[in-house]
């Protein structure tokens, strides 16, 4: 299965007065990079978090943002932290001190460092709220999946409808090519003959040297079969992906050589009709190209 990394997933979960809501967004990366939104109580569990995201997601850049929402009882779940007042307080005194003031500290003054109130932590809820957590991320991840995937389907129709006009242009091109054969062999045939005409000698050497280097030039046979080869195994890539973390990279890498077997064919022909067919032949790979870097 080919999945795209563009997708979008959210998932809900509730239980025991604690209800979490997770949302994941993916965008391209060569890798892959996650970024969290969590609250304070979850905070510590950003190494597990990760650790389960990346059983199914291989690459891309992952946007996690979580929400908590509890049940107020009336209290609040906040206790005074004394040592930090004490140290505010040390603190205002020394500034008070420093700047010669002789307006006294109030609790006004306290209340503006966040310090002084601590969330009342219970490992017990801690540990729910947890799992209340991994069951929204599930539903969340399941969503960014799907939709990962029935990116990558409609990613997949497009690369073999590219792939499709790259296979009917090389055919095209290499029918052109043995139809201009008896064209380019008369044509080195006159050149060998300028040659005879004008060496002193006849010079059996330079005319067998300069038909192998002719004959090189045009042919592009060698070419077209590495193109066809490249082209072959792309398309088996495409269709028997293993689900591995290479696929992108391996067709990345194909387009690439497909591309250097283009540009020799291009620099080899000397009719203008192939020349066109290799510029749409690169126009083509450029668009295969962009398309895979939305390949997991």
């Amino acid at each position: 299965m080919v999945y795209s990394m563009t997708g979008f997933g959210r998932g809900e979960a509730a239980q025991r007065g604690t209800s979490i809501t997770v949302e994941l967004r993916s965008v391209n990366n060569r890798f892959f990079e996650l970024s969290l939104r969590l609250p304070s109580s979850l905070s510590h569990r950003e190494q597990e978090i990760k650790e389960l995201l990346r059983k199914n997601i291989l690459r891309g850049k992952i946007q996690l943002s979580c929400t908590v929402s509890k049940e107020k009882n009336g209290a609040i779940p906040m206790k005074i932290n004394v040592s930090a007042i004490s140290s505010v307080m040390k603190l205002l005194n020394n500034a008070k001190s420093s700047a010669k003031l002789k307006e006294n500290i109030s609790l006004e003054h306290l209340l503006k460092f966040s310090e002084v109130f601590e969330p009342i932590s219970n490992d017990n809820e801690l540990e729910d709220e947890w799992k209340v957590f991994q069951q929204a991320l599930i539903k969340a991840e399941r969503q960014l999946i799907k939709m990962r995937e029935r990116e990558g389907s409609e990613l997949t129709k497009d690369l073999k409808k590219r792939w499709k006009i790259l296979n009917q242009t090389i055919s095209i091109i290499e029918k052109q090519s043995k139809e201009r054969i008896p064209e380019e062999r008369k044509k080195l045939y006159d050149r060998v003959q300028q040659i005879i005409k004008s060496e002193n000698a006849f010079n059996a050497q330079r005319i067998e040297t300069e038909i192998a280097l002719l004959a090189d030039k045009l042919d592009i046979t060698e070419e077209c079969v590495r193109f066809r080869s490249h082209l072959s195994y792309f398309d088996e890539v495409l269709n028997k992906n293993n689900g591995d973390d290479s696929l992108g990279r391996k067709l990345t890498f194909l387009i690439q050589e497909i591309v250097r077997e283009a540009n020799t064919i291009s620099s080899k022909t000397n009719n203008a009709q192939t020349a066109q067919l290799v510029v749409t032949i690169k126009e083509e790979l450029e668009k295969i190209r962009e398309q895979l870097q939305n390949l997991e």
